[in-house]
């Protein structure tokens, strides 16, 4: 992702200047109380004993009013906001008027030497820079005897909320002669009451009628102990049932609780009452039992918008007891609008059917702002849903241009223009066409012959999105179209010029996408097709310079070229190769140097060989996260894949033959067989004051098989970089403990965890301390190094640890992040000397990425 440059000098503006606040602050000798006059006192610390026992939880301490300045009761115990406060001047006025502007020869010392308008902006300059410091830092908290009792009646409050009604509250305060105070509130909570009985008092025959239905996953459990907020959700819950009865204008204001305590012996008798409708008119009101609306009429205004509301109707249509109408020609087929309205005629009204509807409405992406209203019909118990649709525009166009900067390229630009044409199919189908066309001037090109732009990479995409599942058979029972079923067909190609090895490719997707609940999401790729076909193979060497390097030092060593010369690439360079493993060089198989020449070759081999995946997968993910602000929640994540198996059927099948390997190939190209499965878990944990634990476990595996003997590069799975282990670069870490040097470490099987613990620093700037852990191996392949494969448990003590620390300023719409990761336990190394051995500065290693890296 390329960073826009004025963000990243606001970061690092406010990196610096948070640095330098931290120094300041330790010269001025972290005078806490610096600013407390010398009758009052900072508040250090609260405490909450109840029952003679610290109660620490969260959502009782946030009861306190006065609660001590930020950091104060910190792991670290320095109130950094206060010392930044404590910097500013509280009289800047007056200084400046006693030590500048009063002394006319220094005015006009300085007016002479800077200008008049030099001068009033330095004025100002100090005059603003001070009213920062009061704006980001924080106050005193000064004790405060009125706020604090209103914390005591607050706290009696929630105790009695609890079931504690007899409970009581006090409070201590400890003042000391360095203008600091620290309070106590000491609670009694004293016997609890519990829940016994539970009548019903309902005034509307039908939803009395009711009751025995709707009382039976109550939230009131007779000898539960009392507590207010079960009250407040039994409402709530007996509300959205009887709206989703048919009992239009019911709301929860008609539902109440009296509760009754008197010489019970600590039981609280309950009566629900459920009262009758009330309907106010202008001048006067009546009450009469609530009653069951049906649904009479469904009309679905396909095109109404603020610039036709006066336009006539012109096209109407009836389509399954639905009444479409149109001030032009109808766009759409009739079913591709009744298949997202789940309100039906002759049904009760409900609130599910609602907002089903307009949820679905929302994610065809076809209208503004779809509205439902409903209207009441006179002369019976019955409405009319009216449903406005205002289409977005058929066409739409996008361009995206990028300046881009890497480690092949000294300079490159690319443009990814992109057409999306709704309702194409007039069933609400998006089509969505783009391309890619990219040119740069490679780090390596020499010839004064050669353009300057001698790197170029062009492509196509084009997704089709179906607003249902596109299926020969029928799926509403297995997949209810509540579920938001969609179908997305995907084609692409892009070709690569002097990038690597000149990659050409062409894949193709059917995948199907369905919701089962707000948390739940799944995705059936039925068909994933990748077909990668290298051009320039012979450019490898050129490619990964480690595997030459080593290449030409064995040459060299044993004399197969002078110690002043280097194979060519890629001529000597492969004939060397063919020398030694056909035994024509001095050589053996039982040496070193022998066999790290032939894993060069079976890596040479495997990452220019052409690829040809045909999958199916299959991917589980269940998000609780309620929204962005939510910072206590968990996500699953699981996803299963089978490549190969089609083709390999189909292979036996039909008698095809197999080449001189004995694997069955397509179009001449070996095809790829193998499973795989991949878990992931996060879990946020939400410690208040802008504190969250974060924790993130992953594994996954990819087992060849039958065609195969190996995983294609690009299913394989790597370690390191700034959303894994971040004391290891990307693709550094690993296979096991092996201390290879390739350019590209990967392997079939990965374990990693990490643990983050977040906090805020002040303003925007957030800090974190981390933990990851992990590492990849072979396993099942036809990797037979020792040092790189998981044979059994024992093989876990090469997981490598990293810790580290990090700085993160939030933009609002994204996260910058610096992460400085310290390689902690490294399997690498040898053993009994992998602990904290490069742990240091020097051989850190140092990330910036976009967001969290989970």
């Amino acid at each position: 992702m390329q960073i826009q440059p004025s963000i990243v000098s606001k970061f690092y503006k406010a990196l610096q200047c948070t640095l330098l606040l931290v120094f300041i602050t330790v010269l001025n000798s972290c005078d806490a109380v610096k600013r407390v006059k010398s009758n009052e006192h900072l508040i250090t610390k609260n405490t909450i004993v109840e029952d003679d026992k610290v109660n620490k939880e969260e959502r009782v301490n946030n009861i306190i009013l006065q609660k001590t300045n930020s950091g104060m009761n910190s792991l670290f115990g320095f109130p950094l906001k206060l010392h930044v406060y404590n910097l500013a001047r509280p009289n800047i006025d007056s200084i400046i008027e006693a030590k500048v502007l009063s002394d006319s020869s220094k005015v006009r010392w300085k007016t002479k030497l800077l200008s008049k308008k030099q001068f009033d902006r330095e004025i100002e300059a100090r005059k603003n820079f001070n009213n920062w410091l009061k704006r980001t830092g924080e106050e005193p908290v000064i004790f405060n005897e009125d706020k604090t009792e209103k914390t005591v009646i607050n706290l009696r409050k929630y105790y009695y909320s609890k079931g504690w009604f007899d409970n009581e509250v006090t409070f201590e305060v400890d003042k000391d002669s360095n203008k600091r105070a620290e309070v106590t509130y000491k609670v009694t909570k004293n016997k609890p009451y519990f829940l016994d009985s539970l009548r019903p008092v309902i005034s509307s025959p039908l939803i009395d009628s009711l009751y025995p239905k709707f009382i039976k996953a109550t939230l009131l459990k007779k000898g539960e102990q009392f507590n207010a907020q079960n009250y407040e959700d039994e409402r709530e819950r007996i509300n959205t049932y009887l709206r989703n009865a048919g009992f239009y204008y019911f709301g929860q204001d008609y539902i109440r609780f009296e509760t009754d305590t008197i010489d019970t012996n600590h039981k609280v008798n309950t009566d629900l009452i459920i009262a009758n409708r009330i309907i106010r008119t202008d001048d006067s009101s009546r009450v009469e039992p609530f009653k069951i609306f049906k649904i009479k009429e469904v009309n679905i205004f396909t095109d109404e918008s603020f610039n036709n509301q006066d336009k006539a109707i012109s096209d109407t249509t009836v389509y399954k007891n639905y009444n479409l109408y149109s001030k032009e020609k109808l766009r759409f087929r009739p079913k591709a609008l009744t298949d997202a309205v789940f309100i039906n005629k002759g049904d009760i009204y409900t609130d599910l059917a609602r907002s089903r509807s307009l949820s679905y409405l929302n994610d065809l992406q076809m209208f503004r702002y779809p509205s439902i209203e409903y209207i009441e019909n006179p002369e019976d118990t019955t409405l009319t849903a009216n449903i406005y649709l205002e289409p977005r525009k058929k066409y739409a166009l996008s361009l995206d241009v990028d300046v881009s900067q890497s480690n092949i390229q000294t300079i490159g630009f690319s443009v990814t223009p992109g057409l999306k044409i709704r309702n194409i199919f007039r069933g609400a189908e998006t089509l969505e066409i783009s391309g890619i066309a990219a040119i740069g001037a490679s780090k390596d090109g020499s010839d004064d012959d050669d353009s300057f732009f001698d790197i170029n990479e062009f492509g196509g995409n084009i997704r089709l999105t179906i607003p249902r599942l596109f299926t020969p058979f029928n799926t509403d029972r297995i997949i209810p179209k509540y579920m938001s079923p969609s179908t997305a067909i995907n084609l692409s190609t892009t070709s690569q010029q002097n990038i690597g090895l000149d990659k050409q490719t062409l894949s193709g997707l059917l995948s199907y996408n369905w919701s089962p609940s707000r948390t739940v999401t799944n995705t059936l790729e039925l068909f994933n097709v990748q077909f990668v076909k290298n051009l320039n193979t012979s450019n490898y060497f050129g490619v990964y310079t480690n595997s030459y390097g080593r290449l030409n030092n064995i040459a060299q060593n044993i004399g197969y070229i002078n110690s002043d010369e280097n194979l060519t690439i890629p001529t000597e360079a492969d004939q060397f190769i063919n020398d030694v493993l056909d035994g024509n060089t001095a050589l053996t198989s039982a040496e070193e140097d022998f066999i790290t020449v032939n894993n060069i070759d079976e890596r040479k081999e495997r990452l220019t060989e052409n690829n040809l995946i045909f999958s199916t997968s299959f991917d589980y993910k269940k998000n609780k996260r309620t929204s962005i602000f939510d910072n206590d929640f968990s996500i699953f994540k699981w996803r299963v894949e089978l490549a190969g198996n089609l083709l390999s059927n189909l292979s036996e099948i039909f008698g095809a033959p197999k080449n001189e390997n004995g694997d069955y190939e397509v179009f001449g190209v070996v095809f790829s067989q193998y499973f795989k499965t991949e878990i992931d878990y996060v879990k946020y944990f939400d410690l208040g004051s802008n504190n969250v634990f974060a924790f993130r476990s992953y594994a996954g595996v990819a087992i060849p098989y039958g065609n195969s003997n190996s995983i294609p590069f690009a299913e394989s799975f790597f370690a390191g970089g700034p959303n894994d282990n971040r004391a290891w670069t990307a693709y550094n870490l690993g296979p096991g403990s092996s201390n290879t040097t390739n350019e590209f470490n990967e392997a079939n099987f990965k374990i990693h965890l990490s643990a983050e613990q977040r906090f805020s620093l002040f303003g925007d700037l957030k800090g974190a301390l981390f933990v990851d852990a992990g590492n990849i191996w072979n396993v099942l392949d036809n990797v037979v190094d020792d040092r790189a494969t998981f044979t059994n448990f024992n093989s876990l003590k090469d997981i490598a640890v990293g810790s580290g620390f990090g700085l993160r300023y939030d933009f609002n719409f994204f996260v910058l992040r610096f992460d400085t990761g310290f390689k902690t336990y490294d399997p690498s190394q040898n053993e009994g000397n992998r602990w904290f051995r490069n742990y240091n500065f020097r051989n850190a290693v140092y990330n910036i990425g976009i967001n969290y890296p989970f």
